[in-house]
């Protein structure tokens, strides 16, 4: 004869198709755990994707421990390669599409000079003068020239019709110089420009002790290398940023090297000081 206190139970469970009550828990709760039985699954085959951020970090170390030795985190960290990253890395918000130049013929140079510095513009001579890889609504070039006294200026143009869009030019000398006084910083921008990139352009210059500069952009470690003449550089990229048109223009940053290859000045992790003009 069965026991009549737990006959309504029984019932209850066999219309229920279940052996034990199921606990009533949080919706978090319910999906932490099955969250961590993914990831044993994973860490096991090591073949599926992550389903989440904690588990996509996580998972190397699962991959790589050693065995029994653990360090302060629950991992020896030293037997993860270096070739896997300690977190993961979310795409890039923007591509450089385009750094080629082309020379601008000296006919244009001198009207762009003219346009650029008036009566003054006898007294400077190019050193720089290249057509960007690609078009903004203002610029599509950029000369610098510099005097017998060591002066630098920069002029935008755009066109082959010898206008320049730099009214008054840019000069600098000595007024942004990167740490260690070897790289000065002239004018830099970025601006929208033709199918849906941004034009990215600026320039500077060098002291005797730098043989090569090279730019990066954002966080993408790529260096391009940039347009060297007469003591100034030009960098400039087509950028084509993400779809979506929420990402900001990617910053340029100089590195600087000597004649053995050593990078003397990186612009990302040495900053720059203003100074008084001469």
């Amino acid at each position: 004869m069965s026991d009549p206190i737990h006959d309504p139970l029984g019932d209850r469970l066999r219309l229920l198709g279940t052996q034990t009550p199921a606990p009533t828990l949080p919706a978090a709760e319910i999906r932490r755990r099955a969250d961590r039985r993914r990831h044993r699954r994973h860490a096991l085959a090591a073949t599926a994707a992550c389903t989440a951020a904690a588990l996509c970090l996580a998972l190397p170390s699962v991959l790589h421990s050693p065995g029994p030795q653990k360090g302060a985190a629950g991992t020896d960290v030293s037997s993860v390669p270096a070739s896997v990253p300690a977190s993961p890395r979310p795409p890039a918000a923007f591509t450089v599409a385009g750094t080629s130049t082309t020379p601008i013929d000296a006919g244009a140079v001198a009207g762009i000079l003219a346009s650029c510095l008036g009566s003054d513009a006898s007294q400077y001579h190019a050193v720089i003068a290249v057509r960007t890889p690609v078009a903004s609504a203002d610029t599509d070039g950029v000369v610098i020239a510099v005097n017998s006294a060591g002066q630098y200026v920069q002029c935008e143009s755009k066109g082959n019709n010898g206008r320049s869009s730099s009214v008054p030019a840019t000069f600098i000398n000595d007024r942004l110089w990167g740490t260690g006084h070897l790289i000065e910083f002239f004018d830099s921008f970025s601006t929208p420009a033709a199918a849906g990139q941004r034009l990215s352009l600026g320039a500077g210059h060098y002291t005797p002790d730098v043989a090569k500069v090279t730019v990066s952009y954002g966080d993408d470690p790529t260096q391009y290398p940039t347009v060297m003449a007469g003591g100034a550089f030009v960098h400039t990229a087509a950028i084509a940023t993400s779809p979506d048109g929420n990402s900001f223009p990617p910053a340029p940053y100089i590195h600087a090297y000597n004649a053995d290859g050593k990078e003397i000045y990186n612009q990302k992790t040495q900053p720059t000081t203003k100074n008084a003009p001469q």
